[in-house]
């Protein structure tokens, strides 16, 4: 784990920022997660002979990059998912689409359905046995010749709660495959990038504001943010 991206630590808590492509739990490919990167990151740093306590506290889509926080300990685990869990976390995402949404700014709410064969999120009408409503916030910063900038924050942690509701008002994120992009990237990421965590710290109470720069290759460079 390069030191450089890690983007906040204390005693408690730390956060890093995700790569497109890493994984932030283990899963069936049996590809290394980024959790076990920052164990031994931690581990080499504070010279631990054993094994070092990590908690896994969220997850970001495999494909979308930014601030993933992890716990150091089992009392910050246990509070930070608790504050998570009653949304007293604020997220800001960006994202790029190759559609203006209309309007330009705006709310979004739509029930969605999971299918876990698939795993894939579908926004439905109607009430079905396990959906759930999904709420947004977005709003467009910046535009280039073919491409949009929006700024979405997030009301609800719902499974690829962003990509399926930009899909269904016609703005599919960019790169995004699954959900309707005409094109992936390159790099099999999706422009889906996690850049604030904001919250209350669960052990000290102080406000904590954590930022991730969006990465450095095309299109995000088209954009100052």
């Amino acid at each position: 784990m390069d030191p450089a991206r890690i983007l906040y630590e204390d005693n408690h808590l730390i956060a890093v920022n995700k790569l497109p492509g890493e994984i932030s739990q283990g899963d069936k490919t049996g590809d290394i997660p980024i959790g076990e990167l920052v164990s031994e990151y931690l581990k080499v740093k504070y010279q631990k002979p054993g094994n070092v306590y990590l908690g896994v506290l969220h997850r970001l889509d495999r494909p979308a990059s930014g601030v993933l926080l992890f716990a150091k300990t089992g009392k910050a685990a246990e509070r930070m998912s608790r504050i998570i869990a009653e949304r007293e976390v604020e997220k800001t995402y960006f994202v790029i689409t190759d559609r203006c949404p209309q309007p330009e700014n705006g709310s979004l709410t739509h029930l969605l359905w999971k299918n876990q064969k698939q795993n894939k999120s579908y926004v439905i009408q109607g009430n079905r046995t396990g959906a759930k409503e999904a709420r947004l916030q977005y709003e467009l910063v910046e535009r280039s010749e073919s491409f949009f900038l929006l700024r979405v924050l997030l009301e609800t942690g719902r499974h690829h709660q962003i990509r399926a509701q930009l899909a269904a008002i016609g703005c599919p994120v960019k790169g995004d495959l699954k959900y309707g992009s005409a094109r992936s990237n390159p790099d099999g990421s999706v422009c889906l990038h996690a850049h604030t965590l904001a919250f209350t710290h669960p052990v000290t109470g102080a406000y904590i504001s954590i930022c991730a720069p969006t990465p450095k290759n095309h299109p995000w460079t088209l954009f100052s943010t």
